[in-house]
């Protein structure tokens, strides 16, 4: 793809105040010593990596969910595995549900284009997405991290199909569902430790997002003329973002015995107006905070919080047009909190020592939607991670 550099002025609002601690933060952090001790706060005996003959820490992680949250020592390798499932059922406009009805007076953004009609007459009534993470870390020094992960993407999503000329109360004419699934965007970050005393921990995330998911997903759709017709895909079933993405972000964590605690900070900052089809994502902020209790050192459990918020998209892509919510890209972004639940668990003994199994569950709690917008229910993360 060719690169464009993004020029727009940006305005300030919530969600650019949200990155200002960010910046606040590693600017008075970065004059503090970093130390090279055990970068992950362990106490003297114990092991998060797997590496020293003392139990292994299950709360040396931070709860499944959270990405680049730890650093390894100079020379220490990490593999991982993550699966993500989400499952998304109804739509919300605002803080509001809205039924299958509601849509249907929705205005069509396409109407006056030929074989459009002047209502929303396509509704998607479920989606759910699973996502396989494949990281690697890799240390060269105590103060330095470098972190890597590539993703396999798979999308379903079921619609309803209303006769499209019917101005009141259309009958319902059919059903189908589109699938789309392929390698999503990859991820290369490194984390920069700030400061570390050895019961708090500060560290620096600074991340690039290549755009190596698709954009030009297809799929047969049953249109409201009553015919099947082969279409570009909206934007939620698109694999990709289609444009270079900044990943700053701050992460803090701290232990007391066998109380751990932890915060971070992140942001997906679009570097370009616009991919090659001509549109892109909002920029994201979010604030996650966390607290685990390590019952026995095989063993923590975890309830974080989660917040972010997002622009919708800006531009548009020509080819995707028809009388569907997720075809306007004024229906993406808003506001969402999520509470979550976890458990980690870390071998102790023969070949499972050094192995970790991690489970998180998230509820939302809060969700302030551009929409109608498809709402998301819940998500579940499982994962496993090693390191030599």
């Amino acid at each position: 793809m060719t690169f464009k550099p993004r020029t727009q002025s940006v305005r300030l609002s919530l969600r650019y105040l949200l990155h200002a601690p960010v910046i606040a933060a590693a600017a008075m952090l970065s004059c503090a010593p970093a130390l090279a001790d055990d970068p992950f706060m362990a106490p003297a005996g114990l092991s998060v990596s797997g590496g020293h003959d003392g139990p292994v820490r299950a709360d040396g992680h931070a709860p499944i969910g959270v990405m680049g949250d730890h650093m390894h020592k100079a020379g220490e390798w990490m593999l991982s595995y993550r699966y993500m499932h989400m499952d998304m059922q109804g739509s919300r406009i605002g803080t509001n549900g809205v039924s299958t009805s509601q849509i249907l007076e929705v205005p069509n953004r396409f109407f006056g284009m030929d074989g459009q009609p002047p209502f929303l007459r396509i509704v998607p009534t479920k989606m759910s997405m699973d996502m396989h993470m494949f990281g690697g870390m890799y240390a060269p020094t105590n103060n330095l991290t470098l972190m890597a992960m590539v993703n396999y993407i798979d999308k379903d999503m079921q619609h309803l199909t209303f006769a499209g000329m019917v101005p009141q109360d259309p009958p319902q004419i059919g059903s189908f569902t589109t699938k789309a699934s392929g390698i999503g965007d990859t991820k290369i970050s490194g984390l920069y430790r700030l400061y570390d005393d050895g019961t708090n921990h500060v560290h620096l995330n600074l991340g690039l997002s290549l755009p190596t998911g698709s954009i030009t997903e297809r799929g047969t759709i049953f249109a409201p003329t009553n015919m099947d017709m082969n279409v570009r895909l909206p934007y939620a079933m698109q694999l990709g973002t289609g444009t270079y993405d900044l990943l700053p972000g701050l992460t803090y964590t701290g232990r007391s015995g066998d109380l751990t605690w932890g915060s971070q900070l992140r942001s997906e900052i679009r570097l370009e107006d616009e991919n090659d089809e001509g549109y892109a994502y909002g920029d994201l902020y979010g604030l996650t905070g966390w607290l685990a209790y390590e019952w026995a050192p095989w063993i923590s459990t975890s309830v974080r919080l989660d917040a972010w918020t997002q622009d919708s998209i800006s531009g548009i892509d020509p080819n995707i047009v028809g009388p569907v919510q997720t075809a306007n890209p004024e229906f993406y972004g808003g506001e969402q909190a999520f509470a979550y639940f976890g458990a980690n668990l870390a071998g102790q003994t023969g070949a499972l020592r050094g192995h970790r199994l991690a489970f998180e569950v998230g509820v939302p709690i809060y969700r302030d939607l551009n929409g109608p917008q498809m709402e998301t229910d819940w998500t579940f993360m499982a994962g496993w991670q090693k390191a030599f």
